[in-house]
């Protein structure tokens, strides 16, 4: 099998924690790097997450401090009541021995892309300001890109406005750039992954296999349901940021449709909404491929999986 060369582009945060451990194992990825963001909390605490779980997991991943800012906006929104004060709260950590990259991620992304023969995903599971400052500042690695699958978005309902999810709310600017910059594009949106709740049934499947990835994945979404539950009322949290990771497993998890997006940064009201033109209305050319429902059985099949490969 040829492995899927990914650069992960996160803000851990929950999800993008269990989503590095399903990248980092799967025997169809090959993760070069893991590039940080500012998002489910300031940078400082997402990169020391990042480290804390690579660490716990004895994952030789290099990690880059990437943004700490929006590309325009001058405030950066956090989402410290779902995810805590640190952005991962739950887990209980060892001292941090591991050290964060001297290079800036934004650079990281770059310098990758323009060595590379154009076979890199570029995986985006916070806002998506490093991949938008990347393609600002060097639009030369665009042809490199092989694809972008990120997480964020919805063609329906939002998580932060009625019309917003969080990741491109947080910057819809760089969603901006993104959504415009003529790759090939997959967006993963809340339309699909609040189809997959980690509602008591899975948290005891998954607690089965007993070893440190399905402790971590317990401490982590323990934590998580409970937040989850306090601020949407779900019987479980979803687990947004590893259907990205599910999907280049196994594309069959997801259905997809072919629509034109356009990201909304000038209304007051619905700063940050993916416009999905899900009946083409605007007869314009389709620039992503929209999730529009999910495998939900096949998913955690592959989140399983992903825990097991930590035997």
């Amino acid at each position: 099998m040829i492995k899927r060369k990914i650069i992960l582009d996160c803000d851990p945060g929950h999800d993008d924690a269990i989503a590095i451990m399903l990248a980092a194992k799967s025997q169809a990825i090959d993760l070069l790097g893991i590039t940080v963001v500012a998002g489910n909390q300031t940078l400082d605490k997402t990169v020391v997450n990042a480290l804390n779980v690579c660490q716990y997991l004895n994952l030789d991943i290099p990690v880059y401090r990437g943004c700490e800012n929006p590309m325009i906006r001058d405030k950066q929104i956090v989402a410290d009541d779902i995810h805590g004060d640190s952005g991962l709260d739950g887990p209980k950590f060892e001292p941090l021995n591991r050290e964060v990259e001297k290079q800036h991620g934004v650079l990281y992304i770059i310098d990758t892309l323009l060595k590379s023969e154009g076979d890199i995903t570029v995986v985006t599971t916070g806002p998506m300001t490093n991949l938008a400052m990347a393609i600002r500042l060097c639009p030369e690695i665009l042809p490199k890109i092989q694809e972008i699958v990120l997480m964020g978005g919805c063609y329906q309902l939002g998580n932060m406005t009625p019309a917003a999810e969080f990741n491109v709310l947080a910057d819809g600017d760089a969603a901006h750039v993104v959504f415009t910059c003529g790759r090939k594009i997959t967006m993963v949106g809340l339309d699909v992954t609040r189809k997959v709740l980690c509602l008591p049934s899975v948290m005891e499947r998954m607690a089965k296999t007993q070893n440190k990835a399905s402790k971590l994945f317990i401490d982590l979404m323990t934590f998580f349901n409970k937040s989850q539950n306090e601020v949407f009322g779900w019987a479980g949290g979803p687990l947004h940021d590893p259907v990205t990771i599910a999907y280049l497993i196994d594309p069959s998890v997801l259905t997809t449709k072919e629509m034109f997006t356009q990201i909304d940064i000038r209304s007051e009201q619905s700063y940050g909404r993916t416009n999905c033109d899900y009946f083409n209305y605007f007869k314009k050319k389709p620039n992503s491929n929209v999730s529009i429902d999910i495998d939900v059985e096949k998913f955690w099949d592959i989140i399983e999986e992903g825990i097991k490969a930590y035997n």
